[in-house]
């Protein structure tokens, strides 16, 4: 006999209240069948590290409606740090997962990271919420399995500042600057605010959100110094997400000399986890032979990949957008004759910051 909880139509936070409520009141050696409308092993990870606890689980029934029976084992049986693996989490969960988790962590507390990638965008994102008291250790670094010790090292200073997070783009890897900004602005709740520290204005962050959020926020520069601006970018309750353009400007970024290019292959970036795509983005660029192209295909606007190729492939990089879609970018990538003129830049092109 098994006592039951049901968290069915339940929010992230509802779920964990009620899950962790139930096994509190659990005697050792008994089990607890919690029924869901999604895979709770996050939940249940979660209370392993909030109560250095040691549990059974056992999947009765598998989506799209769950059974987990979960069996509580004498605490002394709990593995520390314990072993959090989100391999099987959907890649759009798991930031959201594993910042919640690291919230639950008392001073000292650490629980180890089981990635099938290098999450080192997490960390940024970490920091830029919590300061200095998040502890990163690597202690595997392997294809398909990255193991990282996560810990908080302390109290995170209070923030009277009124920004929910601080990113300074300068302390992170040029890809991951982007991505990890909008991660972090589409989990802000509105009227929330993140700050932005950078060498000067970041006007293709500024043009990417006008482009994908129109009136969904507001841009201000608090601080301008020589090498250093601060700007803090507000969600507002406008409804301003627009990934499509206006057809007007559709072929605005169109090299007119792409016609000679050969497409050798598409490459669909949108079932991997967004710290895969650039890597295999470049990949595919370099095995690229003279006059060869390939169709990238992404979920949204890919245009700060133009800004870092345009930086670093040189003259005979090419960029044509095929498609915009809502969910669907198409963009030709190729590397023309070394000998071809360069064509011009899109009109809005700047720097990276």
């Amino acid at each position: 006999m098994h006592s039951t909880v049901d968290v069915t139509d339940t929010d992230r936070e509802q779920r964990r209240d009620r899950v962790f409520d139930r096994l509190d009141d659990a005697e050792v050696g008994e089990t607890v069948a919690v029924t869901a409308d999604r895979d709770v092993h996050p939940t249940l990870s979660q209370y392993a590290i909030a109560r250095d606890a040691a549990l059974d689980r056992s999947y009765e029934q598998t989506g799209p409606e769950w059974e987990v029976h979960v069996t509580k084992r004498p605490p002394e049986e709990a593995d520390d740090p314990y072993a959090f693996d989100v391999r099987n989490l959907p890649p759009a969960r798991r930031h959201a997962v594993l910042t919640d988790t690291f919230d639950l962590l008392e001073p000292g507390e650490s629980f180890v990271l089981v990635n099938d990638h290098d999450p080192e965008p997490l960390y940024h994102e970490l920091s830029s919420t919590h300061g200095d008291v998040v502890g990163w250790s690597y202690e595997q670094e392997s294809a398909g399995e990255w193991r990282v010790e996560i810990s908080k090292t302390g109290e995170p200073a209070a923030d009277d500042d009124g920004a929910t997070a601080t990113f300074d783009v300068r302390e992170i890897p040029k890809p991951d600057r982007h991505p990890t900004i909008h991660h972090r602005f589409a989990n802000l709740d509105a009227g929330d605010s993140l700050d932005v520290i950078a060498p000067h204005e970041p006007n293709p962050l500024r043009r990417e959100f006008r482009q994908q959020y129109g009136d969904g926020f507001e841009w201000e520069v608090r601080e301008r110094d020589p090498g250093e601006v601060r700007v803090r970018i507000t969600k507002t309750d406008a409804d301003g997400d627009r990934s499509e353009p206006d057809d007007a400007n559709a072929d605005e970024n169109a090299d007119a000399d792409t016609e000679d290019l050969t497409v050798v292959q598409e490459l669909d970036v949108r079932d991997r986890p967004p710290a895969q795509r650039h890597e295999a983005i470049f990949d595919a660029y370099a095995d690229l032979d003279a006059g060869e192209a390939f169709v990238l295909v992404n979920d949204h606007d890919p245009k700060p990949l133009y800004h870092q190729f345009e930086a670093e492939a040189g003259p005979e990089f090419r960029w044509e957008y095929r498609a915009r879609d809502p969910g669907e970018f198409r963009v030709l990538v190729g590397r023309a004759d070394a000998a071809d003129p360069q064509s011009s830049p899109p009109e809005d092109v700047e720097a990276p910051f």
